[in-house]
């Protein structure tokens, strides 16, 4: 008997190995897959702009950084002691001006050089819902904490987000024609927003996506990853949840990766990531008594493991 039903998912004609380079880009998701990227030591870069939820915000910042259009003082703004930019997170925020300016055209020549090398983007949507500042009309990406009357509360229409998908594709093809895509729906719930308003939110993103990538031209390089579906379907209990209700926790999250991986890496790399995963849990490894002969020739066994595989990969360190 079944007791639950599994999402269908095809295997990527396109999988990522460890020779990939990786860009991570979108929702607080995506920084969860990194996380596992991270651990198992593939070459990731993850939101060099920090967390972005909407899809307009991000083509905003790919037409940024493929057209080398630099911040400047109009596109920064001083509130609680601090300096911030509309257009990205606050981790990005300085109290210094200048330092931030910075650290923001920083990263735009940063991430040109990343596109232009990656051989896979990951591009993550977590919601339609936009806030637009009244004063410039422009849609924020993170609002800084600024007082809510200073914004109006929009839902983007599908329209206008599918335009928006086909111009970041065709903005990023512009510096990496071989680029290859895959795109997925934050699982996280943006309850705030209200409970009948995020499945609107979501709903809006699933048409529009699934519209754009059905365009003829974009499937070869292209793919769509289901991990809101398996989150809602697969794991349809608040076990699988933070105690929000909203996150994925751990488990559900390790779930996520185990399909993703057994479908979109390289079947060559799952014995690497399998090594790697036997070095990372011996580093953890804390021992009752660290001096003991037993102990030392633990460590030495395992500098050796260390020393083999990084030779066997060369970008590659523990």
């Amino acid at each position: 008997m079944q007791f639950r039903t599994q999402i269908p998912i095809s295997k990527s004609n396109n999988p990522i190995d460890y020779n990939s380079k990786i860009l991570s880009v979108g929702s607080c998701f995506v920084e969860n897959m990194a996380q596992k990227f991270d651990y198992f030591k593939f070459q990731n870069e993850t939101n060099p702009f920090g967390i972005i939820f909407n899809p307009v915000s991000i083509e905003k910042l790919f037409s940024r950084v493929c057209n080398e259009d630099v911040f400047t003082e109009k596109d920064i703004f001083f509130h609680n002691e601090r300096w911030h930019s509309f257009e990205v997170h606050s981790d990005l925020s300085n109290a210094d001006r200048q330092e931030l300016l910075e650290t923001l055209n920083k990263a735009i020549s940063e991430t040109s050089k990343k596109i232009k090398e990656a051989t896979h983007i990951i591009i993550t949507f977590g919601t339609s819902w936009i806030y637009r500042n009244i004063e410039s009309t422009e849609i924020a990406a993170n609002c800084h904490k600024v007082p809510q009357k200073q914004f109006l509360k929009e839902l983007l229409s599908v329209e206008v987000i599918q335009k928006s998908i086909q111009n970041t594709i065709d903005l990023i093809q512009t510096l990496n024609p071989n680029i290859n895509f895959i795109f997925t729906i934050s699982p996280v719930r943006h309850i705030k927003d209200g409970f009948v308003e995020n499945q609107l939110s979501k709903s809006h993103l699933f048409t529009a996506l699934h519209s754009a990538l059905n365009t003829e031209h974009l499937k070869l390089n292209t793919e769509y990853f289901p991990s809101y579906e398996i989150m809602m379907d697969e794991l349809r209990d608040y076990r699988f949840y933070k105690e929000d209700m909203l996150h994925p926790n751990q488990i559900a999250i390790d779930y996520i990766w185990k399909l993703f991986s057994e479908n979109y890496i390289s079947q060559e790399s799952i014995s690497t990531m399998q090594e790697v995963d036997e070095i990372q849990k011996s580093l953890r490894h804390r021992s009752f008594n660290p001096e003991s002969e037993q102990h030392q020739k633990f460590l030495a066994k395992l500098q050796q493991k260390m020393n083999l595989l990084e030779e066997k990969i060369s970008h590659l360190k523990f």
